[in-house]
């Protein structure tokens, strides 16, 4: 596999997370720089991880989970995305909003964002293709681009205001959206 088909695997699998990462960054959700980077570096590190862990699971498992990932990805965003709604549309309610940068809200979306990573482990398995090499270029990858997305996120959350929120929330539900109308 060369380098550039590697390249545009890798900005294809990266998109679900800098899109999540353009809504933490617009809501606030990372605005000091640990946030920003336990964003950035845990989007990457999953990114790498899961098609390492695609790759050995091998094609034994796609008989058992075809389909099934996405479900779960699917509900994983949309239970963070209703959150996050649920968060601006009462910007004066006592709760809290989910800091997209610590705990379990972080380990969901970057669970949720790199499902896709996973099967691309199996493919790459069934093709006989190393899987480090790949999997580092992809983790530098996600990981660049979830910081540009935080950084431009954070640009329209400044010029948009405090209702971004909301629609970070939306954009997570229609990322999710998105993986069940691709459903076959």
């Amino acid at each position: 596999m060369s380098l550039p088909e590697i390249f545009l695997i890798a900005v294809g699998l990266a998109a679900d997370a800098f899109a999540v990462s353009l809504s933490a960054g617009a809501s606030g959700h990372a605005s000091d720089p640990r946030a920003v980077f336990r964003l950035s570096y845990h989007f990457g590190l999953f990114q790498f991880l899961m098609p390492v862990l695609g790759w050995y699971l091998g094609a034994q498992v796609t008989q058992f989970s075809a389909g099934f990932e996405t479900w779960i990805a699917f509900g994983l965003l949309a239970f963070v995305g209703v959150r996050m709604v649920h968060s601006g549309l009462r910007p004066n309610d006592e709760s809290v909003p989910p800091n997209m940068s610590r705990g379990w809200t972080l380990v969901l979306l970057c669970v949720a964002t790199s499902i896709d990573a996973l099967a691309i482990g199996i493919s790459l398995a069934m093709l006989r293709v190393t899987i480090w090499y790949p999997s580092v270029i992809i983790g530098v990858i996600t990981s660049a681009l979830s910081l540009i997305g935080i950084r431009l996120g954070r640009w329209l959350g400044e010029r948009v205001g405090s209702r971004m929120e909301i629609v970070g929330g939306l954009i997570l539900l229609l990322i999710g959206l998105r993986l069940l109308i691709s459903l076959p």
